[in-house]
């Protein structure tokens, strides 16, 4: 397994700079935004698609460093019912696909979108619940006229151009678990899969280690995504999960994002570890440092120390005791 960065916490850096300031942290990989809600400040894919002598460049900048690129990401709505909105998440989404393609790079990572409820709707419409039945049947509507019917043309497109489509399981979308994920997986083709980002499932009640197990078994890990998240049990106990409150407002809320083993304990991020090793998972942990008790750069160090003593790096030996 390597260990990687989402580049989007130095976006104020130049590209370079930061490149230099993560080969010298020991990362190994970086994922790279191209646009939608991550920004594109370090890789455009319309500048880069345009000019072979400005990709070429990018790739050496890159390579030079001893890094590889784990996957491009664009998550964005392209489901949305403003259609313009729609238009521009799709856009930047098929930008990134051709990107990827001309880079090398067999994973982009996306949202599943969600789409309103119904064709004249100007809002998402995220349902969570089965009852009173016009939840269902708006559940049923934005499935069979929205969601399946977009993904697997465009999952067609992304087969064609040798890309495999990584949807980060995130409330608030149509896809924000397994079994939700496995149902479009179902539907729209193999080469949908997860970008598996614990911070989301953990805080929804979802065993992290049960969540690998079963897209592990299906294949269907594609990248995964180093994020923590602390509960917050007092305020859960009188308030459960579900939290609207600003992410700023950490003493009230019920969970909050944070670095590396300062929401669950070493011993989970092992566990983790473990269970991808045994799913055959021996890719890229890519850290998204968004902790609000932390700087950057102190955030992002606490994450990389700690992974660094948790992952694997040697090949595994022959079972010789059994």
């Amino acid at each position: 397994m390597k260990l990687g960065v989402f580049t989007v916490l130095y976006q104020n850096l130049p590209f370079e700079e930061a490149l230099d300031k993560l080969a010298a942290m020991g990362v190994e990989a970086v994922e790279l935004g191209t646009g939608n809600y991550p920004g594109n400040s370090h890789c455009n894919p319309d500048e880069l698609l345009e000019s072979p002598e400005k990709l070429r460049a990018f790739q050496r900048a890159i390579a030079d460093r001893g890094l590889m690129i784990s996957a491009l990401s664009c998550h964005g709505n392209a489901l949305h019912p403003n259609k313009k909105a729609a238009a521009e998440a799709h856009d930047v989404w098929r930008k990134t696909v051709l990107l990827a393609e001309r880079l090398g790079v067999e994973v982009v990572n996306v949202f599943s979108g969600c789409p309103g409820d119904h064709e004249e709707a100007k809002y998402p419409n995220w349902i969570t619940c089965s009852w009173p039945p016009e939840y269902s049947e708006a559940l049923d509507w934005q499935w069979e006229k929205a969601v399946i019917p977009y993904w697997k043309e465009e999952s067609k497109f992304a087969q064609t151009h040798r890309t495999k489509i990584a949807f980060e399981m995130h409330p608030g979308f149509v896809v924000y678990n397994p079994e939700t994920l496995l149902k479009l997986r179902e539907h729209a083709g193999e080469n949908i899969g997860a970008n598996f980002d614990p911070s989301h499932l953990i805080w929804q009640g979802i065993d992290p280690v049960e969540a690998i197990k079963k897209l592990g078994r299906e294949n269907a890990i594609f990248h995964f995504h180093a994020k923590d998240t602390y509960m917050d049990k007092a305020n859960i106990s009188v308030n459960g999960v579900l939290d609207t409150k600003h992410y700023s407002k950490i003493l009230d809320r019920s969970w909050t994002f944070r670095s590396v083993g300062y929401g669950q304990n070493e011993k989970l991020w092992k566990d983790m570890v473990s269970t991808l090793r045994a799913v055959d998972y021996d890719y890229v942990l890519s850290i998204e440092h968004e902790d609000m008790l932390a700087s950057i750069d102190e955030g992002l160090g606490k994450a990389i120390g700690l992974l660094k003593e948790v992952l694997f790096k040697e090949k595994l030996a022959e079972m010789w005791w059994a």
